[in-house]
């Protein structure tokens, strides 16, 4: 233990305890019987209201990975590191009216996953099959990059061996099996609460220590001006325009379709809960645009990140930042904060991808008539396996490469946007072209991922998400977000076959196990009145 600093790890094991005995109370935070349903268990029981759903929706998208990555990334490469901050503003008007609309249809269904949707509207386990295990490949990688920012305030500490993160996710394995959904939601409070402080400091007492925003921002320039790189700086490339926009874009049309996202979403009491809560949201963009300064300001302050296995971890200039400017305590403070921060996100995506194989692998194809029970169990059961694997895939690969593999998640993920997005409002796509689209854009999406090399790094595949356009015959240096491109292509298989099925006559049919449960409605649209359970406000 020699090196470590005491203060800061005590104030962190402290608020760290804190958390945990949160995660576990969260059982008997506002009790409706026994968590034995999905519903009770993986979604809160539908009936977090307003303020609750603003912290655990919050603390969903706004990971400790957000935390770390997006300053390390102006660190290493400036202003396109930007982009999470126009992706953060566009998102939400977005999401807001298919939101709405997924909420109304999934409550009056009891859908419980965004696959459930998807075999209840087009009638095809098949395709739901497809999501789900899209929305889990997704999803794995998002929970192993929550061990990043744990690993960096770790390494700043000054504990060595993993055998730390190992015990943090025992914890957060236990309470999330104990409190289901109820657990982040209660520590997401506390997280949030934390993050805002931390931030709101920072940006305040770091740049008078630094002399001001103009020496900030000097020393950032003449960084970048003095590396061989022509892709960093303070201000984007000509060349970065289009690239930098449609990854901004593609971003925000993935973030809400992660099965995460969409548990935060259904866990909402009401369509009114939605809105309050999306109007909301826009808070942490400001908190996200302030906190991406922290890279600049590592620059100024002279950061030297830690080196691991021979190469320099950006991902620990934050909390290197941290722990030169602030006193021990406050450092501890702050380096709790991002490690609370990574509990939220990983609890709520190990809930999100179990309930995926409990709906829509167990239920569907190995126990048809799997009790409520039952499936709260098996999706219990099935949280533990991933989270033991996200350690796993954490503790045996480079995390450079890990970090890669979010980049990759945003790509597949975006595939199954015309499954669940078209779904929600026409039922012309036949079943059998969406399924063609998905297949069509994740291959591409993925072949132009491998052929991405990124000459930085040395690597020669898997190298980046943005796609030369030169590669397809241009000449040009621009460059566009892989997802992007792999979506165009999903949504014209999807639409030429769907032409091409629905001229020969081929009828949309169902695949499903089970008749399709899905009907539209007049409360599905929206304008109708739904059930109300016993003590909810009305949802129309």
């Amino acid at each position: 233990m020699d090196g470590v600093n005491g203060v800061e790890l005590g104030v962190f094991l402290v608020l760290f305890g804190v958390v945990t005995v949160l995660g576990f109370l969260g059982a008997r935070w506002r009790p409706v019987g026994k968590l034995d349903n999905l519903d009770q268990w993986g979604l809160g029981g539908r009936n977090f209201g307003s303020w609750i759903s603003w912290f655990l929706i919050g603390g969903d998208l706004y990971t400790a990975y957000t935390f770390v990555a997006i300053p390390a990334l102006l660190f290493g490469a400036g202003a396109i590191g930007f982009f999470a901050v126009p992706y953060t503003i566009i998102v939400y008007p977005l999401v807001l009216l298919a939101a709405l609309r997924l909420w109304s249809v999934s409550h009056r269904h009891g859908y419980v996953t965004p696959a459930d949707f998807v075999r209840g509207r087009h009638g095809s386990g098949s395709l739901a099959l497809a999501i789900a295990i899209t929305g889990i490949v997704a999803t794995m990688p998002y929970i192993a990059l929550q061990l990043v920012g744990i690993q960096a305030v770790l390494r700043v500490i000054g504990i060595k061996g993993e055998w730390p993160l190992i015990i943090a996710f025992a914890i957060l394995a236990a309470f999330t099996y104990q409190s289901g959904l109820r657990a982040p939601a209660l520590i997401a409070f506390v997280k949030d609460s934390l993050i805002y402080l931390v931030v709101i400091v920072a940006i305040i007492y770091i740049p008078i220590k630094l002399h001001g925003f103009d020496d900030i921002f000097g020393a950032a320039d003449k960084k970048f001006a003095a590396t061989p790189a022509p892709t960093d700086g303070i201000l984007l490339g000509s060349v970065q325009y289009l690239g930098f926009s449609t990854l901004a874009l593609g971003s925000a049309l993935a973030l809400f379709i992660y099965p995460h996202s969409i548990t935060g979403l259904l866990a909402s009491r009401s369509r009114d809960t939605i809105k309050r809560t999306m109007a909301a949201l826009p808070a942490y963009s400001l908190l996200l645009g302030l906190l991406a300064l922290l890279g600049y300001m590592a620059i100024a302050a002279g950061v030297t990140p830690i080196t691991s296995g021979g190469k320099p971890d950006i991902n620990t200039v934050v909390p290197l930042l941290f722990d030169k400017m602030f006193s021990d305590w406050f450092s501890g403070v702050a380096f709790a904060a991002i490690a609370i921060g990574a509990l939220v996100p990983a609890a709520i995506m190990s809930i999100a991808a179990a309930n995926l194989f409990t709906r829509n692998v167990y239920r569907e194809y190995l126990r048809p008539n799997a009790t409520p029970d039952e499936e709260a169990r098996v999706s219990k059961l099935t949280s533990l396996v991933i989270k033991a694997g996200a350690v796993v895939v954490i503790l045996a690969i480079d995390p450079q490469f890990s970090i890669d593999l979010q980049l990759i998640g945003g790509v597949i993920i975006l595939q199954t946007l015309p499954a669940i997005l078209l779904g929600l409002y026409t039922s012309w796509a036949h079943r059998w072209a969406l399924l063609a689209g998905w297949a069509a854009g994740l291959v591409a999406g993925m072949l132009m991922l491998y052929d991405t090399p990124n000459p930085v790094t040395g690597k020669a595949h898997f190298g980046g998400a943005q796609y030369a356009l030169s590669k397809f015959g241009f000449d040009t240096k621009v460059t566009l977000y892989t997802g992007v491109i792999a979506l165009t292509l999903n949504l014209l298989v999807t639409a030429v076959g769907s032409l091409a099925l629905r001229s020969a006559g081929v009828s949309a049919g169902t695949d499903a196990t089970r008749p399709a449960d899905y009907t539209v409605e007049a409360g599905d649209r929206g304008v109708g009145p739904l059930p109300v359970s016993p003590g909810q406000e009305s949802p129309a």
